[in-house]
Formats: structure tokens, C-alpha cells, sequence
């Protein structure tokens, strides 16, 4: 697993952008945020890893198959680099995990019959709720 992340950070484009936020006049001097950029499908992963990856990129993935991160919370350069590359790799290490498979419960005639019972007693108690006529 961990030799998909270790591709993935090998094949990561970087490009330093203006950032807006804290920093004052600094920041319009400075390129502090990083916008990292994954081709999905240079990564050679199989389709249900990728189907998962999709899901959780959302709106970051193109219709290229890249994945774009912006990150600008801070105000280096190397932390705003390190952020985005760990989220990279949070993401693609939560897409290889497999939903568990939710099993389908089943009443034993037991139950049925009890839960038959509440209804019916529920019912009549809404029955009794009218008008009452003397």
C-alpha cells in the first residue's frame, strides 16, 4: 500500500502560486501557496482504488484524471507544501481501503410476530383517540 503513496509522491507536480490570507504586504511580494498536481492514471492503479479516489476528489479531480490541491494556510512555502502533500497522501490512503459490505439482517418469525403485536396495539390505542359519543 504504501508504495502507491511513494509513486504518487514521485509523479506530484508542484507550482508555487500568490496567496491571499495573513502575511500582510508580504504576501503580495510572495508565492506562498502550493498548488500540487497527481495524473491519477499515471499512478497504474486498479479501477476500484481509482473509483474510490474519484469519489473522495470530488470537485479536485479534472476530467484529465488529475488531482489538484491548493493549500495556503500557511505562510512558507515549505509548510504550505508539506500540507498539501499530506493530504494527498491521506486521500489516497483512505481510497484503498475497502467500505466494509453491510450484511442484511433478518427477523426470526419470533420477532415478526412480536412487532405484529405492537402494531396492532398501537393501532388500537389510536383508535380510541376519537370523538367520544355518549
Amino acid at each position: 500500500m504504501p508504495d502507491i503513496i511513494e509513486r504518487a509522491m514521485a509523479l506530484v507536480e508542484e507550482r508555487f502560486i500568490a496567496s491571499s490570507g495573513p502575511g500582510g504586504q508580504n504576501v503580495n511580494k510572495v508565492a506562498t501557496a502550493v498548488q500540487i498536481r497527481l495524473d491519477v492514471f499515471a499512478l497504474r492503479i486498479e479501477p476500484a482504488i481509482f473509483n474510490r479516489l474519484k469519489a473522495l476528489a470530488g470537485s479536485r479531480m479534472t476530467a484529465k484524471g488529475e488531482i489538484v490541491l491548493t493549500a495556503r494556510s500557511y505562510r512558507t512555502q515549505e509548510a504550505n507544501r508539506e500540507d498539501a502533500r499530506k493530504r494527498l497522501a491521506e486521500m489516497i490512503e483512505q481510497a484503498q481501503h475497502a467500505p466494509r459490505v453491510r450484511k442484511k439482517s433478518r427477523v426470526n418469525r419470533v420477532g415478526k410476530e412480536a412487532r405484529i403485536k405492537r402494531k396492532k396495539n398501537r393501532g388500537t390505542v389510536k383508535a380510541n383517540r376519537g370523538k367520544v359519543d355518549w
